[in-house]
């Protein structure tokens, strides 16, 4: 029997895209932590989907700060997420209420970026997902990144053998076989 069998994979993201997509040179201010990519961009790092027309960010407080001075008119409040919007920029401070320090953790350094992790960017989905899940592209989102992590993370041996006995699943109640008479992977 294999001594370890936890699914070990190591995400190597497209960086080009990253350094494709992001130019944030035009706002004209040095920021203290580099922005980090969340969203549609993400998502396409990751090579899950491609991204849409706007870039979204979460950035520090003290970099909202700078730039709701220097673009007041720019100022956006979605339910207490404060944001600075430009034409293809979304920069906010916060999503739910968490904030830039709780997104950041375990997020992928990029020269004048980070990406949000891949855990980190299935819980953002999840959220939006529950909070909107009439939203269609809401929805999708959700059930690609949750697509991607069975597919990515799921043990595989544990699956193919699942495989072996789905017509035993099938007539369990709840999918539950007690006392299975059968050869464990």
């Amino acid at each position: 029997m294999n001594k370890e069998n936890i699914c070990k994979v190591q995400l190597i993201g497209n960086e080009s895209v990253i350094k494709d997509a992001v130019d944030l040179s035009a706002l004209e201010i040095s920021f203290t932590s580099k922005p980090l990519v969340i969203g549609g961009l993400a998502m396409e790092y990751y090579g899950i989907r491609k991204r849409g027309k706007d870039i979204d960010f979460i950035i520090s407080n003290d970099d909202y700060e700078t730039l709701a001075k220097k673009y007041p008119d720019n100022r956006k409040d979605k339910w207490g997420d404060l944001f600075v919007s430009f034409e293809r920029y979304d920069l906010l401070r916060s999503i739910f209420r968490l904030d830039y320090g709780f997104f950041s953790e375990g997020a992928i350094e990029c020269e004048k970026c980070k990406v949000i992790s891949i855990e980190k960017l299935f819980f953002m989905k999840v959220l939006a997902f529950d909070n909107q899940p009439e939203v269609e592209k809401h929805a999708r989102d959700y059930k690609l990144i949750l697509d991607f992590f069975l597919k990515t993370f799921q043990n595989k041996e544990y699956v193919a053998n699942a495989g072996k006995h789905l017509d035993e699943y099938i007539n369990a109640p709840d999918g539950t076989i007690c006392r299975g008479n059968y050869r464990i992977v």
